[in-house]
């Protein structure tokens, strides 16, 4: 049977890669494993999810316009507006915002409403931080895109210039991808480093897409967004975030990656096009959901405290990790970026000595002009509670 050969390109999911690595091994007999691997926030959401849920129980018998709900729309063009500053009426919640079930589906399916058969009559090119989030290469490889891995290494603060590619490469880009904080290095772009990415998405006529999920998940000044460059470069009319489309989710900012909620907000063109998209391949978020999404969007409470909750556990990793691995405490985020020499062979030391699961760095990138920035890297989510994870980095202290 013929079958979709742009898979082979795509390659096997990290986590798969990671069940293979570490096979039929087992943690110590007696030893409690702690899962590291999978940035999934073990924090306890606000109780007022669970209640605003079993409130709007009469949604369960409804199809969800694919479109969201008026309320909802608007309780993420509230937040965008309250925590970037925005002017008034910036983002239009009837055609600049659609609420989506989590962005890893959005992230991928944007590329298939944005990406051209040709950019400037050959193949089409979409950019992505290397490391990144694996759904970036999927996405760019399923549309029919060129992957441009751009380094995001120590070399450079972790954060990739887009704006250094040579200009045959930028002539074909059609999308780019950027994460500020950055996964898994936890780098936060400054303010001019976001303004001169809406000036090259501009410049070159393709769709930025700032993925922000990490955004509330930071240890001193907040992290600029797309939005806020887009209003600080003077735009605050209809097509305010032309070219520009930014991400965003529960799941960190509230402890909530169950719910499978998240928003894109962005350039109209682009948002209407990925609605029609939606129509025949989505699954809108149901209506007790998008309920209890507007109420986490509509409280800052909540978010301070979890906040609070991942700045505990980085002055335990300082203590336990400082002047090791190349440790450092991030700007944003909930990751620990660790140089081991080799990861693989620490995943499997940790699992099978200490259980302890991480994940070689190396899955989380790939090699490009002879660089791999993922190798001798493993990958910590630090999404325990604070006696569960200085439980856990001091057995790795031991292992390693």
């Amino acid at each position: 049977m013929p079958l979709n050969a742009r898979m082979d390109a795509v390659g096997d999911y990290p986590f798969d890669r990671l069940r293979a690595l570490l096979g039929a091994l087992e943690p110590p007999t007696g030893v409690t494993p702690i899962p590291l691997s999978l940035g999934e926030p073990q924090h306890a959401p606000p109780a007022f999810l669970a209640e605003t849920v079993a409130r709007e129980t009469a949604g369960w018998s409804k199809y969800p316009p694919m479109r969201g709900t008026e309320p909802a729309r608007a309780a993420i063009a509230g937040w965008l507006t309250r925590r970037y500053g925005l002017p008034e009426n910036m983002v239009d919640p009837e055609t600049m915002v659609i609420p989506v079930s989590g962005t890893r589906e959005a992230l991928f399916m944007i590329a298939l409403a944005a990406v051209p058969e040709t950019k400037n009559g050959r193949k089409p090119v979409v950019l992505m931080p290397n490391p990144f989030y694996q759904v970036y290469l999927g996405a760019a490889v399923m549309a029919g895109a060129e992957p441009v891995f751009v380094p995001a290494d120590s070399e450079n603060g972790f954060l990739p210039d887009f704006a250094s590619l040579p200009e045959d490469i930028l002539e074909r880009t059609a999308l780019a991808y950027y994460c500020s904080p950055a996964n898994p290095q936890g780098a936060i772009a400054p303010m001019e480093t976001m303004k001169t990415l809406v000036n090259l998405a501009r410049q070159h006529d393709f769709l930025l897409i700032s993925d922000e999920c990490y955004s509330e998940l930071y240890y001193g000044a907040p992290p600029t967004g797309g939005a806020e460059a887009c209003a600080a470069l003077g735009d605050d009319g209809p097509g305010a975030m032309r070219n520009v489309v930014v991400m965003n989710s529960l799941s960190k900012r509230s402890s909530a990656p169950g719910l499978r909620s998240g928003f894109v907000a962005g350039d109209a063109n682009l948002i209407k096009r990925f609605s029609r998209l939606r129509d025949y391949g989505g699954a809108p978020p149901p209506l007790p959901l998008l309920a209890a999404a507007s109420a986490l969007w509509s409280d800052e409470e909540h978010v301070v405290a979890n906040r609070v909750l991942y700045a505990e556990k980085y002055v335990v990793a300082e203590e336990i990790l400082g002047g090791k691995y190349g440790y450092y405490s991030p700007a944003g985020g909930f990751y620990l970026w660790l140089a081991v020499g080799d990861g693989e062979a620490a995943a499997r030391a940790l699992w099978g000595d200490a259980g302890v699961r991480v994940i070689p760095g190396e899955y989380l990138a790939r090699e490009a002009d002879g660089h791999h920035p993922g190798a001798g890297y493993i990958r910590l989510a630090l999404v325990h509670d604070l006696e569960t994870t200085r439980d856990a980095l001091t057995r790795i202290t031991k292992v390693l």
